[in-house]
């Protein structure tokens, strides 16, 4: 028997407030992949757009996932506008004994050979760069480029349009292509 019964005249005590059911947290979002950025640039509405998400893809390029080959990429690029091109290489070498299959590293050390004349070196590298990311729309650039410059006019071509492929909205090599196409397809009539 419970010592002080209740009586009718007593207040009932307030009940406690229900607890709340906890509230599901949505769901994180899903990472972006290089693969939804690609898929992004290629129906890029604008070259505005196009270009915002190259440089997305190009800051993804950029990392190779290790600290070290990271930091001597960015040694490599300060050496490299620095025109101090034997030591851009040199760190690039590192880079790639490092890390040899990034993408990345090849290209930029197929630029500098570029720019100590040396379009063999510079092809090998952008060769392996493609190898490694077909999709690596600054290699292929860079290719269409040294084919040009070697008066591989078709080749050139080919490498041109594949960058538009990739970037439908790169207005500087679409006007590349549109003055190309008749020296190596002939003149329309």
């Amino acid at each position: 028997m419970a010592p002080y019964p209740l009586s009718a005249q007593e207040p009932a005590r307030p009940k406690a407030p229900a607890k709340e059911a906890p509230k599901e947290k949505p769901p994180a979002p899903k990472p972006v992949t290089i693969d939804d950025l690609f898929d992004r640039l290629g129906k890029a509405g604008s070259e505005n757009e196009a270009e915002g998400i190259s440089k997305l893809i190009e800051r993804r390029f950029a990392r190779s996932g290790s600290d070290t080959a990271d930091l001597l990429l960015a040694r490599a690029t300060q050496a490299f506008e620095d025109k101090n091109y034997p030591l851009a290489v040199e760190l690039l070498d590192r880079v790639l004994a490092l890390q040899p299959n990034w993408a990345e590293a090849w290209y930029r050390r197929a630029t500098v050979f570029y720019q100590i004349d040396d379009p063999v070196g510079a092809m090998a590298d952008l060769s392996r760069a493609i190898k490694i990311e077909p999709r690596h729309f600054n290699a292929w650039t860079g290719l269409g480029h040294i084919l040009m410059a070697s008066d591989d006019k078709a080749r050139a071509l080919q490498a041109y349009q594949r960058v538009l492929k990739i970037n439908p909205q790169e207005s500087s090599v679409q006007t590349i292509v549109n003055r190309l196409t008749p020296d190596v397809d002939g003149q329309s009539l």
